[in-house]
């Protein structure tokens, strides 16, 4: 493990990141105004009844990256440190607490990026099966991959493709 990474801890889901979500969805909102087409709760913390980190992730969709970098100051106001694109081109990333609470993840909306994540979203709260296969495929990889938090986000790819591509048939 490299020197200040920190392991892979997945937690049991709680309706308080639901929570947590409202009241940040509700800073953004005054923070960020007109210029935000949706804020929506995505990743895993969004999932009921799935092991999670213990992060919320939000999506920021937006209509343009380029007109969207005015809102890294509103939102580094508000405790968020700007990541850039963070290994995802057209992405604007920030994360916010010590330990992190929140990674904000701003697209724009028409992005391939942004389907996905809302389609993967969509279709585990729609398929608890699939959501169940999906935690356990998580708790397995998280014992293999424990201090290696990029292995264990790569190894979820296949299965992530796959839902999102079922949740192309679906539409």
């Amino acid at each position: 493990m490299t020197p200040g990474a920190v392991g892979i801890r997945l937690v049991a889901w709680t309706p308080r990141w639901a929570e947590r979500f409202r009241a940040e969805r509700a800073a953004l909102d005054r923070a960020l105004g007109d210029g935000v087409l949706a804020i929506e709760h995505i990743g895993s913390t969004a999932i009921p009844g799935i092991r999670a980190k213990p992060i919320v992730d939000i999506g920021v969709a937006v209509e343009s990256f380029e007109v969207a970098r005015v809102t890294v100051p509103p939102l580094e106001a508000l405790g968020y440190r700007y990541r850039g694109e963070h290994g995802i081109p057209g992405r604007h990333f920030f994360q916010k607490g010590d330990p992190r609470e929140f990674n904000l993840h701003m697209l724009e909306i028409e992005s391939e990026e942004w389907r996905r994540h809302v389609a993967f979203r969509d279709y585990l709260c729609a398929h608890p099966e699939a959501a169940l296969e999906y935690d356990a495929l998580k708790r397995e990889l998280a014992k293999l991959h424990a201090e290696d938090v990029e292995a264990y986000a790569e190894a979820k790819t296949p299965f992530v493709r796959r839902i999102v591509a079922l949740a192309a048939a679906d539409h």
